[in-house]
């Protein structure tokens, strides 16, 4: 069957791998998004993915402790490497191949990132999982994600979250809030709508790259999209 998208990048929360704890790794959390991911390698698409950290440390609520920016930052991305190692093991566990690769550099665990390199890896069918966000204090998960998305040519963001798409309001708290099934990059930002954050989405409004916000906890859903069908919200440059 043909497919609508051959090359994805797949964005996830950290905190999407706690499953009913307070924090860390839930096992079966980490078991369901390898088979995810499987599932679009063994349908022939390429896959990378970019996980956060915060179900191990949140570099913005870092300065409560009295831990500064900088270094609150540099400590959320060596969690988004951990989040990564657990993904590598539950992928390969599952005879899917990898790569683990990091934007800081530690050569005993992750290769570093080459962007020529990454590229080869998803056209030899490996999975590639990019860790440390962007190497640099700052930045977000979802910056990483819009900069590696647009780095490799991928056809499109998907960002799994809890809820099944964009609304005009929070729909965990406003119960009249609606959906939308798409919506442009400019009605987002005129909107405040909260998609990625500021710098993520208009790297991906600058360089015309989709993002699709989907509920990751369906497990038909990946597929689904990747089939073309309509799933979540498309954000993308004209509706």
């Amino acid at each position: 069957m043909e497919m609508k998208y051959k090359r994805v990048l797949l964005k996830l929360s950290g905190e999407s791998l706690m499953g009913d704890q307070k924090f860390g790794i839930e096992a079966g959390m980490l078991m369901y998004y390898a088979e995810q991911i499987k599932q679009l390698v063994d349908a022939g698409i390429e896959v990378a993915v970019v996980i956060g950290g915060g179900n191990i440390f949140r570099g913005l609520s870092a300065s409560k402790s009295g831990i500064e920016r900088v270094q609150g930052d540099y400590m959320g991305m060596m969690a988004t490497v951990i989040n990564g190692m657990a993904i590598q093991s539950a992928l390969e566990t599952m005879g899917v191949h990898t790569r683990l690769i990091s934007a800081i550099e530690m050569k005993e665990i992750a290769e570093p990132y080459i962007r020529r390199r990454a590229i080869r890896h998803l056209e030899k069918g490996r999975v590639v999982i990019f860790s440390a966000g962007t190497g640099s204090p700052y930045f977000t998960t979802d910056s990483a994600a819009a900069l590696r998305a647009n780095e490799i040519k991928a056809d499109v963001i998907l960002k799994g979250t809890r809820v099944d798409g964009v609304y005009s309001a929070d729909p965990e708290k406003d119960p009249s809030a609606v959906r939308y099934e798409s919506i442009s990059f400019t009605a987002v930002i005129s909107m405040g709508l909260n998609v990625m954050d500021m710098t993520a989405f208009t790297l991906c409004q600058e360089n015309n790259l989709p993002i699709i916000v989907f509920d990751i906890n369906d497990p038909k859903n990946l597929m689904r999209i990747v089939k073309g069908e309509k799933v979540g919200t498309l954000v993308s440059f004209e509706q």
